[in-house]
């Protein structure tokens, strides 16, 4: 793909925190620069293997060189960027082979998931998996692809949740995190869209039912479709 500089449409502009200010720190600017830079990333914005002009972003951004700079370096760490000595920032690219081994990690740990889910879940839990779960259909209805990936990532946060287990619950994160890139495109397809709804009331209804072998069953037919879906769309 030829690497060109991320175009700025009409829609976009300075960022704004929550409230509507501007941040002034500067560990509040980085870490604004780096949550819209990541953003813009996940959703393809910038695309990948495209270079990022650090200038440019900063504009786009209505922030200084310097959050901009952080926020890059930051975002290699990830793996989302690659700084290159005399040639700049690019995208990383989307690799096939490395989305297929994350999902085999993913998909063992997955299964340790939500056995301990259907253990050790409390009814709070299964209530804020069906909050989620019920808050995507309007979604949905208007085919919002961020607001759709954010509720999936949070439904996943929940069950780990419920595995009352930090360290897999962490784990866990950082490979939805590492993921959301190949999610974000796999969602572009209506068909897989409304397929995952089906797929997270599947893997809620076996856990509100502490049905373990029928979770383990619901999880592994989810994240088998994400695979299938993403070996379409790359």
């Amino acid at each position: 793909m030829a690497s060109t500089t991320p175009s700025i449409s009409a829609q976009d502009g300075a960022t704004h925190g929550s409230d509507g200010s501007r941040p002034s720190s500067g560990a509040a600017l980085r870490e604004l620069a780096y949550a819209e830079i990541k953003r813009r990333i996940i959703s393809c914005e910038f695309r990948p293997g495209e270079a990022i002009n650090e200038s440019q972003v900063g504009a786009l951004l209505g922030l200084g060189r310097t959050p901009v700079h952080q926020a890059l370096h930051r975002l290699e760490s990830d793996g989302l960027v690659s700084i290159l000595p005399r040639k700049g920032v690019l995208v990383a690219p989307l690799s096939l082979n490395e989305v297929l081994d994350m999902i085999e990690v993913r998909l063992t740990n997955e299964l340790l998931c939500v056995t301990l889910a259907a253990e050790r879940a409390h009814g709070s839990d299964i209530q804020a998996m069906r909050d989620i779960v019920e808050r995507s259909a309007a979604l949905l209805e208007h085919r919002d692809i961020n607001g759709l990936m954010q509720l999936d990532l949070k439904f996943h946060n929940a069950i780990s949740a419920a595995s009352r287990n930090r360290v897999l619950a962490e784990l866990l994160r950082g490979l939805h995190e590492k993921q959301a890139r190949f999610w974000f495109l796999s969602l572009q397809d209506p068909v897989h869209l409304a397929n995952v709804y089906q797929e997270h009331m599947a893997v809620l209804d076996a856990l509100e039912r502490r049905d373990i072998p029928a979770a383990r069953e619901a999880i592994r037919d989810h994240i088998d479709e994400f695979r299938k879906n993403i070996i379409r769309s790359i």
